[in-house]
């Protein structure tokens, strides 16, 4: 399961956001710093209407769908890289998932203290980032040493090193790898160091409850800043997803209503998350289930086939396969047929988003 790590200065809604995000965690909200020393984990599902309309179609007992873990990391402060605030560990615990949510903060409480005094997200941002880059440019710089005996002889190793002083020359400007362009040969090159400025981003702007539904200029000022690094923004209130959390659910579309939204931003950060991580969905349904399945964009027909067992790749015949909008739109599954829109696809199809798959394969 892919795991996404939510970071970010101490005091700006983390672990209150992470509490929401997985219902039933028990993630310590505090108002000092480093309240989260050992992150908390938790395993969340993947908003997704089309599971209940194929489960009607299909009239099926269960709806199991996609998931994404989620990661609560500490609070980072400034000097992180050099172990401020126990910042080594920290560090440590991002490189182990595959994306970050960088929570910002957005809203104006003085009953919440700012580890820096006040709000400010231009700054937060830059301290937190710079923090990431400084501990990649030392493991750059430690990689370069290391390497550099093997370039006396090796022409592998002297283009490695080409690499790592190219991203190196990009940190010290200031800039995050992931800013770098980088061909297919040299992001293999790089792949193993789980370098923290490479990996792919979403801010989390956490507003105030009132701001939830239009954002603020603090909003803005992360809008500008996410835009030089192709990442993405969610506004969030996880003030709003803590209050949702202890509502009935006959109640929460209706406190959702006062608030000027049609749903919380929790559910578009959980999307967002999960699209951002370069996940596709596709569907089987009957009786018995209707379930949503994760690959990756691009995997053929009989990778997405070993998504479920080993033993369908390996006997892998055909997969019937119906787009999910020609499915909802006839009816049925036999309708579908009738009408020729599904289709009997070999190993060489690449699935695609929404399909609806039957897949046929020896034991």
């Amino acid at each position: 399961m892919l795991r996404a790590g939510i970071v970010g200065l101490p005091n700006v809604g983390k672990s209150t956001l992470f509490n929401a995000v997985v219902a039933n965690a028990k993630a310590e909200a505090a108002n000092f710093p480093f309240c989260t020393i050992e992150p908390n984990v938790g395993v969340v599902a993947v908003p997704d209407e089309r599971l209940n309309v194929l489960a009607k179609i299909a009239s099926s007992v269960q709806i199991i769908p996609a998931r994404v873990e989620f990661v609560d990391i500490a609070g980072l402060v400034k000097g992180a890289s050099q172990g401020e605030g126990l910042g080594n560990q920290f560090l440590s615990h991002i490189r182990e998932v595959d994306a970050i949510v960088h929570v910002v903060r957005c809203f104006e409480n003085d009953d919440i203290i700012h580890v820096a005094g006040s709000v400010d997200p231009a700054r937060d941002i830059e301290i937190i980032n710079i923090e990431l880059g400084l501990s990649d440019l030392s493991q750059i710089e430690r990689r370069i040493d290391r390497t550099r005996k093997q370039a006396r002889t090796s022409k592998d190793a002297q283009f490695e090193i080409t690499v790592l002083e190219k991203l190196a020359a990009a940190l010290n400007e200031g800039k995050s790898v992931r800013q770098v362009s980088l061909n297919e040969e040299e992001t293999e090159i790089i792949k193993g160091l789980e370098l923290l400025t490479y990996k792919p981003i979403i801010y989390a702007a956490n507003v105030s409850e009132d701001e939830l539904a239009t954002g603020n200029h603090f909003v803005e000022t992360v809008r500008q800043i996410a835009a030089t690094e192709n990442a993405q923004v969610v506004i969030v209130s996880a003030q709003v997803e803590a209050e949702l959390v202890e509502l009935p659910e006959s109640d929460k579309a209706d406190f959702l209503a006062s608030l000027g939204v049609e749903e919380g931003g929790l559910k578009s950060l959980i999307r967002a998350t999960y699209m951002l991580l370069g996940l596709r969905t596709y569907f089987t349904c009957g009786p018995k289930e209707t379930r949503a399945w994760t690959i990756n964009a691009g995997m053929s027909a009989p990778q997405a086939a070993g998504v479920i067992h080993s033993d369908f790749e390996r006997g892998f015949i055909r997969a019937e396969t119906v787009a999910y909008k020609d499915l909802v739109t006839s009816g049925s599954m036999n309708a579908a047929k009738e009408k020729g829109l599904v289709r009997s696809e070999g190993k060489e199809y690449v699935v695609q988003e929404g399909d609806v798959m039957l897949f046929r394969f020896n034991v």
